[in-house]
């Protein structure tokens, strides 16, 4: 009706009045919560629409570690959402940004407690979990703060375990027992976790042999359907591996193993060891992430060959060694994975040897090599070199990122040499190849 009492002919409606409620709920689910709650005032119809249990299916919850008034509702809003929506959610994320002091890590400890607390009595279709980079090893976590939040989490996964398929405890930083305590509550009354996807990165604290612990092995033995694991390596070892094949050979497919300079990373893993699993998980892939990890002396421990590696990242950041030199790492270990090899990410300081005929025999050699970057100190045109036999059809690439690494100020002439390259490959490029090249001065 419009001010006059007169009946709106559906020709003068807007075009809103007759889209249909699953292009709506479409339209909606890309807004924001401001956006939302604006657009809940409009009318009846779309107050209605906001509480489809399709637009709060996913979710993800910031917490800032740091006091500010523009942050000082977080804690008071993620509460009020978790009782209004908090049946309908699926996929949870929560995030704890680098926590400042004591008191908002106690914050943060109670309204977590209220908020797994109302989700464990009301939800019950939670697929995915996540909660990363809370570093509990740090000092603004107290123990009795530290110790609450563990007590309400464990008792949280026990509700929950039965049906939760991802859970992501990344960055955590927990003793063996605290670690080991959390994850054994995924399994609590069935002995036996059905998670598919468990993602413990330096769940575990710095410097701790997690590998030597009967805990950690007993907790391992009760996941039955893992098709993807993503761990440290000092959690590495022939028991884990026979526990994985014993237990999720028909399912693994995915192991994402870091292995970091202040990690202990020593032990003796058997080949056969390896073997066996892949054996068992005929469909596994490995993939390794080493952080200053770089001497060929300790990878060769580690990259054994009976291992099925798809991808491997070597990062020293930006620490220079005269002593260390990555040549034996290209020429005679990486070779080894040449038929399984899909991904390469390089990024260090070779500064006192040149290294682009072995970079390029390695990418010729590695078949099914598509991904590779690199930023290291390299002629420009190395990049050439790698577009020439990609044309002649020598290597197969569909991401090609280099930042060549230079010892002057001024990279004119690097870039105008990328250019006239770029030029002459663009056809290629353009048709087949994610690519970013770039020079960067390194001072």
């Amino acid at each position: 009706m419009d001010e006059e009492g007169d009946l709106i002919q559906p020709q003068d409606q807007s075009c809103w009045a007759t889209l249909p409620d699953v292009c709506l709920r479409r339209v909606f689910w890309w807004l924001g919560d401001r956006d939302r709650s604006r657009a809940a005032l409009v009318c009846r119809k779309w107050n209605q629409m906001m509480s489809s249990a399709d637009l709060w299916r996913h979710r993800t919850i910031t917490f800032s570690g740091r006091p500010s008034r523009a942050h000082a509702s977080e804690f008071e809003s993620a509460l009020w959402y978790v009782k209004k929506f908090g049946r309908y959610l699926e996929h949870l994320e929560i995030k704890f940004l680098n926590p400042y002091n004591a008191v908002l890590t106690k914050k943060f400890q109670i309204t977590m407690r209220g908020l797994l607390a109302c989700l464990g009595k009301s939800n019950s279709r939670l697929k995915s979990l996540s909660i990363q980079h809370l570093e509990m090893d740090r000092l603004v976590w107290r123990n009795s703060i530290r110790n609450s939040l563990i007590k309400s989490l464990s008792f949280f996964l026990k509700k929950m375990g039965k049906h939760l398929d991802q859970l992501s405890l990344k960055g955590a930083r927990l003793t063996v027992e605290q670690g080991c305590g959390v994850l054994t509550s995924l399994s609590y009354l069935k002995n036996a976790s059905m998670a598919s996807e468990l993602n413990i990165e330096d769940f575990f604290s710095h410097h701790l042999a997690v590998y030597s612990s009967p805990q950690f092995h007993k907790t391992m033995n009760t996941f039955h359907n893992l098709t993807s694991l993503t761990l440290n390596y000092n959690c590495i070892s022939d028991e884990l591996l026979e526990s994985l094949g014993e237990n999720n050979a028909s399912t693994l497919g995915t192991m994402n193993i870091k292995c970091h300079i202040h990690d202990p990373h020593g032990q003796v893993v058997w080949g056969m060891s390896w073997a066996k699993l892949a054996k068992q998980a005929s469909n596994l892939k490995v993939n390794f992430f080493f952080e200053r990890v770089m001497k060929y002396e300790r990878l060769v421990r580690i990259l054994l060959q009976e291992i099925p590696v798809r991808s491997v990242s070597l990062r020293s950041c930006y620490f220079s060694d005269p002593d260390w030199s990555m040549r034996p790492t290209l020429t005679d270990l990486l070779p080894t994975f040449r038929y399984t090899l899909q991904k390469l990410t390089f990024e260090f300081n070779n500064n006192h040897e040149s290294l682009d005929e072995e970079l390029h025999l390695l990418i010729l050699s590695c078949r099914k090599l598509f991904y590779f970057k690199i930023w290291a100190f390299l002629d420009v045109r190395f990049v050439e070199r790698i577009l020439k036999s990609q044309e002649e059809g020598q290597c197969s690439l569909r991401t090609l990122k280099v930042r060549i690494y230079t010892n002057r100020y001024e990279t004119n002439e690097e870039d105008r040499t990328l250019r006239e390259i770029y030029r002459r490959y663009r056809k290629l490029i353009d048709s087949e190849l994610n690519y970013f090249v770039i020079a960067y001065p390194m001072m």
